[in-house]
């Protein structure tokens, strides 16, 4: 019944004052916060209230009566309703100032520090960059077809998508081919995602499936391999189950050209999405933390040794630190395949106790780190820093950033020299982000 009534609430005018954290308007009414998707700062909007909690409300914009400066036509014909980027309708520049200040205020309201110096903000290309995602996949009875997409701004569906501006063009122009291949497979219905990613040699696409696939749905898979020119990997299982279907033998790999480097990888294993933002990320990275022939540098997190082997190119030493077996595997790989000695890695959980981790014990001078979402507390406490005068911190989330700022600063010692914001994920309200800390 609450439902009902909500729906039946005629809409109101609202002046727009703000903008979260994750891309909607922000406007009160009879002092309750009401968050508002597809409006901008400095709006004043026609609103459809859509939900209703304790502390605030939400809505969407029905009509924009006095429009921001900043707004801009949305390039895709699926915003809106596609919730894979919110902020098409506000100009690039200013996505970046709204980023900006969402890092610095979680810095401010949550980690209780300010950095001495704001960097510049890293900004790449602004469409076409994304070279790893993964599509959700549905069959929709009522449309009688599947849908091939990213989830819906209502996550229970799924958007169906004819062109997606953000994903390099290669895989963005085969969407809607993407589309009538699951429609003509016999598993069509046990079919739930489809990732990909790029590299240096061309697209992968991983089917997830799970039941096992026809003879003929495998032909067709194989067709539409040939024809597109993608790589075509089969997911029955978990992550090990995955193999090639065609070609027999895959080769990915990206380059990073500053660094004379060739990283190899698997089709699910993380690499950074953004392959502009990633070169000039790696670059301020090393700006920082200045690693000279003499140092022992640590990296935490290393993943394929994105950051690690770059710095082995500068640095005396360097240990990387990863949880995920399989990812140290293809570290070690890299090093070898790029000439690289003074480099070694290691496997860890680093959310748990890390005392007999033999390379806990070594001394390090320099410390490099980049988390997931939820950053890195456990490792921080219990990492011996005495002998670490600088480090570096690359965020995915300025929340978990600035917690951890706020630890090193108070418990440890250090203070926050320098913090910016990094675009890696243009027309989206994520935020990535780059700190440096010293003694």
């Amino acid at each position: 019944m609450a439902r009902t009534r909500l729906k039946q609430r005629p809409p109101f005018e609202l002046q727009i004052t703000d903008l979260s954290h994750d891309g909607r308007g922000v406007g009160r009414r009879e002092g309750k916060a009401v968050f508002v998707s597809g409006a901008l700062k400095g709006e004043t909007v026609l609103v459809e209230q859509t939900g209703r909690n304790r502390h605030f409300d939400e809505g969407r914009a029905l009509e924009v009566l006095v429009a921001s400066p900043d707004r801009v036509p949305p390039r895709c014909p699926h915003f809106g309703t596609c919730a894979g980027c919110v902020l098409q309708h506000l100009s690039e520049p200013r996505q970046i100032e709204a980023k900006h200040g969402v890092l610095l205020d979680n810095l401010k309201r949550i980690g209780h520090v300010e950095p001495a110096r704001v960097l510049e903000p890293l900004t790449d290309v602004a469409w076409g960059y994304r070279r790893k995602g993964r599509f959700s996949v549905r069959f929709v009875e009522k449309k009688g077809k599947a849908v091939v997409g990213f989830r819906e701004t209502n996550p229970r569906f799924v958007a169906d998508l004819s062109t997606c501006h953000t994903v390099i063009p290669a895989i963005a122009e085969k969407i809607p081919a993407l589309g009538a291949l699951v429609d003509s497979l016999d598993g069509k219905r046990t079919l739930p995602q489809i990732e990909f990613i790029a590299g240096e040699q061309g697209v992968a696409l991983v089917f997830r499936h799970l039941e096992p696939l026809s003879d003929d749905d495998l032909a067709r898979l194989v067709a539409f391999a040939k024809d597109s020119g993608f790589a075509v990997f089969l997911q029955p299982g978990g992550i090990e189950s995955v193999r090639p279907l065609w070609p027999e033998q895959v080769e990915l790999s990206f380059a990073l050209p500053q660094w004379d480097l060739h990283l190899g990888f698997r089709p699910l294993d993380f690499i950074q999405v953004n392959a502009g933002l990633n070169d000039k990320m790696i670059a301020k990275a090393i700006e920082l933390l200045d690693p000279q022939p003499g140092d022992r540098v640590l990296d935490l997190f290393c993943g394929l040794g994105n950051f690690t082997l770059p710095l082995a190119r500068r640095a005396g030493q360097v240990v990387g630190v990863e949880g995920e077996a399989g990812l140290v595997a293809r570290a070690r790989e890299n090093a070898a395949r790029n000439g690289l000695a003074n480099v070694e890695f290691h496997a860890a959980d680093l959310a748990r106790d890390l005392g007999g981790e033999p390379w806990m014990k070594a001394g390090f001078d320099k410390l490099l780190l980049d988390p997931p979402r939820a950053g890195a507390a456990e490792v921080l406490a219990q990492l011996p820093l005495k002998g670490i005068h600088r480090i570096v911190y690359v965020s995915c989330h300025p929340g978990s950033l600035a917690r951890d700022a706020g630890f090193l600063v108070r418990e440890r010692g250090y203070r926050l020299v320098a913090a910016g914001a990094m675009d890696m994920f243009p027309q989206t309200a994520h935020v990535e982000s780059i700190a440096l800390f010293e003694k």
